[in-house]
């Protein structure tokens, strides 16, 4: 009877219903998005017991996402002109179902009266080629509160950029995020946290562009000549909209942050790279 109750367990493990209904398998990291092609900045695994470095991955772009801030605390996403197409603007912003069971759901209506936009970290622009893909840039997963002017008119300005780069033939890496606490929104004054504070308002956004001639193996291409873009403004509708006065290095985000960003590019050349401001055109 003992070898058949073990022979029953095993058949339902492996129809994954398990003898203890209470434990359940640790997920495997995914690291093979082409999304994570520059590195995972955090180290970010699918895994509840690490809410505040969740890693969820979208066919879209991948992320990790802080459960107690409400916002990512990076994005990460390949852009070239294969992701662009004609597909309109979806505007379906939405809770994100693919959190854990239990965590606290952001809403789409959950910046209402705040003063600050439903910021994306990837764009919407950036993901025409279907309206899937658009409309996955909705996911409230994908959002943080961002001060208008910022939003509208600085990082817009830096997205266009971003995306003429990429009409013209290359192709680019992009890892956004933001972090402190404390924002200038339309409202006036600091706001730490909105939606009963569950939602953290940062301080501070940042983005970091590598810029590639299309090829493969695009973490080993990188060289000392590679252009690096790294942007660090605060989070202040009296922002400038020239986002090239935020420059800074990646060195300087990495200091802020505690990130390891483009730890997949080859420790002598990331050295490099990530040390310098770049001073190339904004436009």
């Amino acid at each position: 009877m003992r070898i058949l109750s073990k022979l029953a367990c095993l058949l339902l493990l492996l129809a994954s219903a398990g003898c203890d209904s209470t434990s359940t398998p640790e997920p495997a990291p995914d690291t093979t998005s082409v999304h994570l092609t520059m590195g995972n900045p955090s180290g970010a695994v699918a895994d509840v017991k690490q809410p505040t470095n969740y890693l969820l991955i979208k066919p879209q772009y991948a992320l990790s996402y802080h459960r107690d801030r409400g916002i990512p605390n990076w994005v990460s996403w390949h852009l070239d002109k294969s992701w662009r197409g004609s597909a309109a603007r979806q505007d379906d912003f939405r809770a994100d179902d693919a959190l854990p069971e239990g965590w606290y759901q952001v809403q789409a209506s959950s910046y209402q009266g705040s003063g600050f936009d439903r910021g994306h970290n990837c764009p919407s622009a950036d993901r025409t080629k279907t309206v899937t893909d658009n409309s996955a840039t909705f996911l409230m997963t994908n959002m943080m509160p961002q001060a208008p002017r910022s939003n509208q008119q600085t990082w817009s300005r830096l997205e266009e950029y971003c995306r003429t780069l990429a009409d013209a033939g290359d192709e680019l890496y992009i890892i956004c995020g933001s972090y402190g606490k404390g924002g200038f929104g339309a409202n006036g004054g600091v706001t730490q946290t909105i939606d009963d504070g569950h939602v953290t308002v940062p301080k501070r956004c940042w983005k970091v562009i590598v810029v590639l001639a299309t090829g493969v193996n695009d973490a080993q291409r990188v060289s000392n000549n590679t252009r690096v873009i790294a942007i660090d403004s605060p989070n202040d509708n009296g922002l400038s909209n020239s986002w090239g006065q935020y420059r800074v290095s990646v060195d300087a985000i990495e200091a802020a942050t505690g990130l390891d960003l483009l730890s997949a590019v080859p420790p002598g050349v990331q050295a490099k790279v990530e040390s310098r401001v770049d001073t190339g055109p904004t436009e």
